[in-house]
C-alpha cells in the first residue's frame, strides 16, 4: 500500500507540473516553479488525482490542479498579500502591539496605561500616492523627470507593485492641481483678512533673456499672528522695464481680490532704477487703490539689502588688503606644520586670542568680517612669521592693519544690527527704527572725525545709507510709535541726537503723519461686532495653520451670555471719550521695556480699548521692512541677482510658478511639519 501511495503522489505531481520531453533523467525534466507564492505554499496530492496547495503558516488548503487543469496562483497570492491568512493577521497584530509600546510575553500582552484602538491602513490609492509624490517633488525641489528614471520606477514598484508611476506630463498636471488646491485655501483666508496686506517684490533672472518677478504678501491675521505667503512667481520678458512691476502687481491684486487692501510695497534693491519704479508704481496704483497717507508710506526699501550693500562697499574699499589677509590665512592653513609653527609664534607673543583663523565665503560679508577680526588679533604673529619664513611675504603693513581695524569697527555696527533682526522669528516693523537710527547717527559722527581713514570710510558708507534713511525714516518712525514702550518719545529723543536744533521740524513731520493716518482709519466705519470677537483663533487663523476643521474658540463674552452688554459698554465708551484714541494712546505712560515683550499680544489685549487705532497698528506693524525670510540669514541678501537654475528655466512658466508657490504654502501644513505616521492608524482613548 505504501508503494502504491507513493506512485499516486508522484503521478499527481507530474500532472500538476508540466514537463518538457527531453532525453534526460525524469528528475531533471521538472520545470522549476518561479512564482514567489511557493515560498508560502506546498503542493499536496488528494484523492481523484487532484492536488491542493497548502499554506505553510495556517495549513489551509486551496485547489491547485484537477486532472490536466491547473487553477493558477492568483487566489494563493490574495491569501498572502491581502492578509487573509490568520497567522499573518496574528503577526501583524503582534507588530502593532510592539509599535504601540506593549510588552509581549508569549501570547500574553501587558496593557499600557491607556487603551489603544487600531486599524490597519492597508488600502492602496493610486490618486493619493500620486498627490504625495507631487508634494514630495515640490517640497524637496526634485526634478520632475525623476518619474521617468528607471531606478526610481523600480524602487516605487518594489514598495507597491500596483502603483503606476505617472509620466512627466501627468506629474506636471498633479503638481498644478496641488497648487490650485492650496491657492483656493489661501484665497479663502485673504477674503476674511481683518486688515490690509503689504507686498515684497524681488527679481529673478534666467540664463535666457527672461526674468521672473516674485511677490510675497505679509499681514497680521485676526488672532494677531504675523504671516508671510508667496503670492505669485510670474515670468516677464523685460523685468527692468518701467511698466513691468506695475503690470505684475496689478495682475496679482486682481487675481487675489486685494485691490482695496494694498498697504505698502517693499522693493528689492537689486532693481536698477528704484526711483523710477517708486514713482511709476505709486502713480499707476494710486488711480486704482485708496493709498493711505497719500502714498507717503507706499514704497519701502529693504533694510537687509541696505546693510549688505553698505557692507560690501566697505569691504571693497580695502579689497587689496583683504586679499593679502586671505592669502596669509591660506598660507598658514596650507599644512599642519605651518599651523603648528604659527601657533608657537602666537604662544611666544602671548596673544590672548581664543579665535581661530578662518577663510571667508564669497558674497557673504559676515564671513569676511569674522576672517578680518580673527586675523587682526594675530597681526603681530603674521609680522613675525614673515621674518622667519622666506616663503611668506603677504603680511599687511602697519598702515594696512590700521585700516582693517577701522573697517572692522564699522562692519561690527552692521553685523550687530543684522543679528538683532535675525534674533526675532517674526520681526515686526517697530524694531527697525532704532537699528537704522543708530547706524545713521554713528556715521554722522564718524564723518566729522579728524582721522582721515575713519572719516573717508564713513562718507562712503553714508552716501548710500543716508539715502535709505531719507526714504524710509518716516515709515520707520510711524512703526516705532505703534510700540507702546516708545511711542513718540523715542522719535523725539533720537531726532534730538541726530538733528540737534533742527529736530523739532522732523518730529513735527512724524507727528502730523501719525495723526493724519489715524484720521483716515477713523473715517472708516466701525465693525458691527466688537473688535475682540476676531480674537481667540478664528477661522482665518486656523486655515493659516493648515487646520480648517478646528472650531474657533468661544470668547468669554459669548460664553457668559453678556454679548449685548459688551456691545453696550463698547458704544458708550466711544461716545464718552472726547479725545481721539491716538491722543489717549500717546498721552498714556510708556509700557516698561522687558525683553520678553510681545507687541502683537499687547495690541491683541488692547483691541477693546483702542478699536480703531488697533486696526491702524495691525497694518503698520505688518509692513515688511526686510525681505529676508523669517529664520533665514540676512547676510548676502541683495548683493547679487537671484538666478533660476538651468532645469527650472527650461520648464513652462506656469509650472515654475506652481513649484515655487506651492512649496511656500505646503510648509505651513501640519502634514508637512509633523513626523510621518506609520502604516497603522492609532487612536487613543482614555
Amino acid at each position: 500500500m505504501g508503494e502504491a501511495s507513493d506512485n499516486e503522489q508522484q503521478l499527481a505531481l507530474e500532472m500538476a507540473e508540466p514537463v518538457e520531453p527531453t532525453p534526460t533523467a525524469p528528475t531533471a525534466r521538472r520545470r522549476r516553479k518561479k512564482s514567489l507564492v511557493w515560498e508560502h505554499f506546498t503542493v499536496e496530492a488528494v484523492a481523484g488525482g487532484c492536488t491542493r496547495a497548502c499554506c505553510k503558516l495556517c495549513k489551509q488548503t486551496f485547489a491547485y490542479s484537477s486532472g490536466s487543469k491547473i487553477a493558477g496562483t492568483s487566489h494563493l497570492k490574495r491569501h498572502i498579500a491581502l492578509g487573509s491568512c490568520p497567522k499573518i493577521k496574528s503577526e501583524e497584530r503582534r507588530q502593532l502591539a510592539l509599535a504601540s509600546g506593549m510588552k509581549i510575553d508569549g501570547d500574553i500582552t501587558d496593557p499600557p496605561r491607556r487603551r489603544y484602538r487600531s486599524t490597519l491602513n492597508s488600502l492602496f490609492d493610486q490618486d493619493v500616492s500620486c498627490e504625495n509624490l507631487a508634494k514630495m517633488i515640490i517640497i524637496h525641489e526634485y526634478p520632475l523627470h525623476m518619474v521617468e528614471q528607471p531606478a526610481v520606477v523600480a524602487f516605487a514598484q518594489s514598495l507597491q507593485p500596483r502603483f503606476r508611476m505617472p509620466s512627466f506630463n501627468e506629474i506636471e498636471g498633479e503638481i498644478y492641481t496641488v497648487y490650485q488646491k492650496e491657492k483656493h485655501n489661501l484665497l479663502h483666508v485673504f477674503g476674511s483678512l481683518p486688515g490690509r496686506i503689504s507686498l515684497t517684490i524681488c527679481l529673478w533672472t534666467t540664463s535666457q533673456t527672461l526674468g521672473y518677478v516674485c511677490l510675497n504678501g505679509q499681514f497680521i491675521d485676526s488672532d494677531w499672528k504675523l504671516h508671510r505667503r508667496m503670492l505669485n512667481f510670474m515670468m516677464v520678458s523685460s523685468p527692468h522695464s518701467e511698466n513691468a512691476l506695475s503690470e505684475v502687481i496689478g495682475i496679482s491684486l486682481s487675481e487675489w481680490n486685494m485691490k482695496s487692501k494694498l498697504f505698502t510695497i517693499t522693493l528689492d534693491n537689486n532693481c536698477s532704477s528704484h526711483d523710477i519704479y517708486s514713482a511709476n508704481l505709486r502713480d499707476h496704483l494710486s488711480n486704482k487703490n485708496m493709498l493711505m497717507l497719500k502714498g507717503q508710506l507706499f514704497v519701502v526699501r529693504c533694510y537687509a539689502n541696505i546693510l549688505n550693500v553698505v557692507a560690501q562697499d566697505v569691504i571693497a574699499s580695502i579689497h587689496g588688503i583683504i586679499y593679502n589677509i586671505r592669502e596669509s590665512v591660506k598660507f598658514v592653513k596650507a599644512s599642519p606644520g605651518r599651523e603648528e609653527k604659527f601657533a608657537e609664534i602666537a604662544l611666544q607673543l602671548e596673544i590672548p586670542s581664543t579665535k581661530s583663523l578662518s577663510l571667508d565665503v564669497a558674497m557673504q560679508w559676515d564671513t569676511t568680517y569674522h576672517m578680518l577680526v580673527a586675523a587682526l588679533e594675530y597681526k603681530q604673529a603674521f609680522i613675525v612669521l614673515e621674518t622667519c619664513d622666506d616663503h611668506y611675504n603677504e603680511a599687511p603693513s602697519p598702515e594696512d592693519w590700521r585700516k582693517v581695524e577701522v573697517v572692522c569697527t564699522f562692519l561690527k555696527l552692521l553685523y550687530d544690527s543684522a543679528n538683532v533682526i535675525m534674533a526675532t522669528a517674526d520681526p515686526t516693523s517697530n524694531m527697525f527704527f532704532q537699528e537704522a537710527w543708530k547706524i545713521q547717527m554713528e556715521l554722522s559722527h564718524a564723518m566729522l572725525s579728524d582721522d582721515i581713514v575713519i572719516s573717508s570710510i564713513a562718507r562712503e558708507m553714508d552716501e548710500k545709507f543716508d539715502k535709505y534713511w531719507k526714504d524710509c525714516s518716516l515709515v520707520l518712525a510711524i512703526a516705532v510709535v505703534m510700540d507702546p514702550r516708545f511711542k513718540m518719545k523715542l522719535v523725539e529723543f533720537s531726532f534730538s541726537k541726530l538733528y540737534g536744533e533742527e529736530a523739532g521740524r522732523y518730529v513735527k513731520v512724524v507727528n502730523d503723519a501719525i495723526h493724519e493716518l489715524y484720521h483716515e482709519y477713523a473715517s472708516q466705519p466701525l465693525p458691527l461686532t466688537p473688535a475682540y470677537e476676531e480674537q481667540g483663533g478664528g477661522e482665518a487663523h486656523n486655515t493659516m495653520n493648515g487646520n480648517e476643521n478646528n472650531q474657533p474658540s468661544t470668547p468669554m463674552s459669548t460664553a457668559d451670555g453678556l454679548l449685548d452688554f459688551d456691545i453696550y459698554i463698547s458704544e458708550i465708551s466711544v461716545n464718552q471719550n472726547t479725545k481721539p484714541e491716538i491722543e489717549q494712546y500717546l498721552e498714556e505712560a510708556l509700557v516698561p521695556r522687558i525683553q520678553e515683550f510681545d507687541i502683537l499680544n499687547w495690541w491683541k489685549l488692547n483691541t477693546i480699548k483702542y478699536p480703531m487705532l488697533s486696526k491702524m497698528a495691525r497694518d503698520v506693524l505688518a509692513i515688511p521692512m526686510s525681505m529676508a525670510s523669517p529664520g533665514s540669514s540676512v547676510f548676502g541678501i541683495g548683493t547679487g541677482s537671484r538666478v533660476l537654475d538651468e532645469y527650472r528655466s527650461s520648464l513652462r512658466p506656469e509650472t515654475v510658478e506652481a513649484l515655487f508657490c506651492a512649496k511656500d504654502w505646503l510648509q505651513y501644513l501640519p502634514t508637512m511639519t509633523e513626523a510621518p505616521s506609520s502604516t497603522t492608524i492609532v487612536k487613543m482613548e482614555y
